[in-house]
């Protein structure tokens, strides 16, 4: 690749590669429970939702605006947590909470995808059941709950065939290396919780 062929290939990507270098650091620090994560997540969080926008991949750009929302509140709830506690402590998801849950992201990939056939967006159902979960994995990710890191492999496994078939090749091998992470913050978190 000549100097210049680099120059294009980065200025066509660029975008997407700050949003695939600030999504693995700030996943890698979520892994960690370390509270920097979430300005870093934050961060993400705005460059994909230009990058889903340009792909016309509507529920994931509205999925971006909630994470934003998200974000902050992980971000004060962690926080908070941090001062009364000294540290992020994992908590315990009752089984009404996951039942309550996955209803709701059922109920949230239905209206989103209703209304994403309407704005004529790529994939509309499959794009608004990932994103539909999505929100639960980051509501039970904001409240420190382990199950979140499973949900994110599911939800990350399947990511990955959407965007290669939108040709977002950065973003499919970017959710590939998120599926690891998230089985790293699994095995960590759980080891917290053991040790109370």
């Amino acid at each position: 690749m000549t100097g210049i062929d680099a120059g294009a290939w980065l200025a066509a990507h660029g975008l997407e590669l700050a949003g695939v270098a600030t999504t693995v650091a700030g996943i890698w620090l979520t892994t960690r429970r370390l509270l920097i994560c979430w300005p870093v997540t934050l961060a993400a969080d705005v460059l994909y939702l230009v990058i889903f926008y340009r792909s016309q991949l509507y529920s994931d750009t509205l999925l971006q605006c909630f994470f934003v929302v998200f974000t902050l509140y992980g971000w004060w709830h962690w926080r908070r947590g941090v001062r009364e506690e000294g540290q992020v402590r994992v908590m315990p998801l009752t089984a009404a909470g996951t039942i309550v849950a996955l209803a709701a992201g059922a109920a949230g990939s239905v209206a989103l995808g209703a209304l994403a056939v309407r704005l004529h967006a790529a994939l509309p159902h499959l794009d608004a059941a990932l994103a539909s979960y999505s929100l639960v994995a980051s509501w039970w990710q904001a409240r420190k709950h382990i199950a979140n890191w499973w949900l994110w492999i599911v939800v990350d496994l399947i990511y990955i065939g959407e965007y290669a078939y939108k040709e977002l090749w950065l973003t499919a091998l970017l959710y590939a290396g998120l599926v690891g992470l998230a089985g790293l913050g699994l095995r960590d978190w759980r080891r917290a919780a053991a040790n109370g």
